[in-house]
């Protein structure tokens, strides 16, 4: 596996960028805080105006969508202007959505942009400003679908671009598994043009599987890593955690949002809650705003 000057030799346009210090923000944030859906679905599932209200309570103003069904066109079973009316009520906003796209891996190009154009109307329905591929299954996990994977996200961006939205690919970890020298990050990053696929960066991913650091990441992208996710280790399981019950310690790793490109910001806890994912949401939001909101 690359080691991590490697990594920014290969991918960025110079290691330089690693000496840029994060800067002291004394500022108000042009960010709002967000919030990844997927950590709340079982609540959403069950009643999203009651879960909404909830965490629009604990500080979240924007969200990441997830439960997006395309021959529907609905959001949690609620149709796509419905639930966009729904946010508008409540004054939050959502910035980008999660799509079925691993699926579509394997089927005809056709196909494919038939899909897409279904995530088009969907997230213009709720004013998204991206829409986002967030994974492969673990037996499409190989090299070479890894590159069939970049030549689609060149394709989806095009498509996705020409009807005046953004286009981003989310990491997990397995995309930093060696394959013969190069990972399937590698791959992504090389095989993929800047302009048309952004990068959605998941810091716990990256701390959790990657030879190097959001920074580094950052350095060797510049203005590409759009979006983040954020979440905790846990101290000796590495599963997931609440902000500030883990081992991340974000106060040092966070970017420099203006290198990064940074346009969002989600905070996510995939599972492995204290006590249930709406008290994991409370914990995180506390902890956020009173260590690192000031970063943003």
């Amino acid at each position: 596996m690359m080691n991590r000057r490697d990594f920014v030799k290969k991918t960025a346009l110079g290691s330089s960028a690693l000496l840029i210090p994060l800067p002291h923000f004394a500022r108000a944030s042009k960010y709002k805080m967000g919030l990844q859906l997927f950590t709340v679905n079982e609540d959403m599932l069950k009643n999203p105006q009651q879960t909404l209200a909830h965490v629009k309570a604990l500080g979240y103003e924007d969200f990441e969508i997830f439960g997006f069904e395309p021959l529907k066109n609905t959001f949690y079973g609620i149709p796509s202007t419905e639930f966009k009316s729904l946010l508008t009520d409540m004054n939050l906003t959502a910035s980008s959505g999660h799509f079925g796209f691993s699926s579509y891996l394997d089927k005809s190009i056709e196909e494919l942009k038939t899909f897409v154009d279904q995530c088009i109307v969907g997230a213009k329905d709720l004013d998204l400003s991206y829409i986002t591929w967030p994974w492969i299954a673990p037996e499409q996990r190989t090299r070479e679908n890894f590159k069939k994977m970049a030549a689609r996200l060149n394709l989806i961006g095009e498509q996705v671009n020409a009807a005046g939205l953004g286009f981003a690919y989310h990491n997990h970890g397995y995309e930093f598994e060696d394959y013969g020298g190069e990972t399937g990050y590698d791959i992504i990053l090389q095989n993929t043009d800047a302009d048309l696929v952004k990068l959605q960066m998941d810091m716990y991913w990256v701390m959790h599987s990657a030879n190097f650091t959001p920074k580094e990441l950052v350095a060797a992208q510049p203005g590409r890593v759009v979006m983040w996710h954020i979440k905790d280790m846990h101290k000796t399981s590495r599963d997931y955690t609440e902000l500030g019950n883990g081992s991340i310690d974000y106060t040092k790793i966070l970017p420099d949002p203006e290198q990064s490109g940074l346009e969002y910001y989600y905070i996510e806890q995939g599972g492995n809650f204290a006590e249930n994912a709406l008290k994991s949401v409370e914990t995180s939001a506390i902890y956020f705003k009173k260590k690192l909101k000031k970063y943003l």
